[in-house]
């Protein structure tokens, strides 16, 4: 201290400092809605907190090396969740009463030199109040940071769960969702990109963009593939796809819906099979089709690619352009319900030419689209091709 007089005013205030604690404790709570129902910060977590600052910041005016105060209620104030608006907000009305009891001791109780002191303190009072505010303020970003890692760490671990089938301390997928906040009477979609690069995410800020639109996740991050289950009603699934596309920087496959957590490792399955179908190399987004024949021939592609082989063995020997447009073909009629006037309208044709090639493929397989049984082993074949990795069916 370069005077004796700061050095009373100091002295003086220490005298006062369990008043001015209750006196700031009960401004903080008639001003911040947040401190009044203690559901976040406890009353007696928010009386020393504004003890030991208060202290710390009186022990710093007289010069004295103190603890860290700031660092301390920062790192608390963010494990407990309270918002650093709020908690800055204490910090200010404490720093505001503690001058006010100042300037009131120097105008009404001090004698010679009592304006003096006030101004040596005054400079010294800002320069502490900055320096607490900005230390409080790194501390809580930082624990909130590390907070928030814990927490993504977290998460990956129960998607991980999710997506084995495994359980974790006898907790089961049910539990896992809850955890995760997923919706336990809703539906569910799991959707699978590659990564761009070892462990480098190609949906970035997939989860953010989601929850903007009130759609909740969660994601995984392997050094191959960035997997996510999401949560979502019926009319979600068009706006998540929409996301999904805006955001991929490669391949991506989603799964069909369901509704049990218990059935996330089948439809990851299904989500890498889509995924598979795309051709490399290029960003694109594929969802796996609703249909129940094509989830369970994914579950054995090779038995399926020997049915392909077997039925459409012939039409698959034809020159490239030819095979295309038979297997587009035979796609089409399929997808219109059998009907060769819908199909030529989707190929954009003459009903005649789709005809005429669908007896070019009788004539090559030997099986007949009016012999039920001929009809489900073609169906079958073609949806094995339209599953095969790195094929793109024109009407996929």
């Amino acid at each position: 201290m370069t005077s004796t007089a700061p050095a009373g005013l100091i002295t003086w205030l220490e005298t006062q400092l369990p008043r001015l604690i209750d006196d700031v404790r009960a401004a903080t709570c008639d001003r911040i809605a947040l401190y009044r129902d203690e559901k976040i910060v406890p009353r007696d977590d928010l009386h020393r907190s504004i003890a030991v600052n208060l202290r710390f910041m009186v022990a710093a005016l007289a010069g004295d090396d103190v603890d860290a105060a700031p660092e301390e209620t920062g790192s608390r104030r963010a494990h407990q969740g309270a918002p650093l608006p709020e908690v800055l907000q204490v910090y200010r009305i404490g720093c505001a009463m503690l001058w006010d009891v100042m300037v009131d001791r120097a105008r009404n109780h001090g004698g010679p030199g009592a304006t003096d002191a006030l101004v040596d303190l005054a400079s010294r009072l800002w320069q502490v109040t900055d320096d607490h505010a900005v230390r409080l303020t790194e501390a809580y970003r930082a624990t909130s940071a590390e907070l928030l890692v814990s927490q993504q760490r977290r998460r990956s671990a129960l998607a991980e769960a999710l997506f084995t089938g495994q359980r974790v301390l006898n907790s089961g997928p049910w539990e896992a969702g809850k955890l995760l906040g997923l919706s336990l009477d809703g539906k569910l979609a799991v959707v699978a990109a590659e990564t761009r690069g070892l462990a480098e995410e190609s949906l970035i800020g997939v989860e953010r963009r989601l929850a903007r639109l009130g759609i909740v996740s969660a994601w995984q991050l392997t050094p191959t593939l960035q997997a996510g289950v999401v949560s979502l009603r019926d009319d979600q699934r068009d706006p998540m796809l929409t996301v999904l596309q805006d955001v991929a920087v490669a391949r991506a496959g989603v799964s069909p819906l369901y509704r049990s957590l218990v059935e996330t490792p089948r439809a990851l399955h299904l989500a890498r099979t889509a995924l598979a179908g795309l051709p490399p190399g290029k960003p694109e987004v594929r969802a796996f089709g609703s249909s129940p024949l094509a989830a369970f021939l994914a579950y054995d592609p090779d038995e399926g690619q020997r049915l392909a082989v077997d039925v459409l063995g012939a039409v698959l020997d034809q020159p490239a352009e030819e095979r295309d447009i038979l297997l587009e073909t035979l796609h089409a009629y399929i997808t219109c319900g059998g009907s060769s006037d819908r199909a030529a309208q989707a190929l954009h044709c003459h009903a005649n030419t789709v005809r005429y090639r669908l007896r070019r493929i009788k004539e090559l397989t030997g099986r007949s689209l009016t012999d039920p049984r001929a009809v489900a082993e073609l169906v079958t074949a073609a949806q094995a091709i339209r599953l095969a990795p790195g094929r793109r069916d024109p009407g996929a």
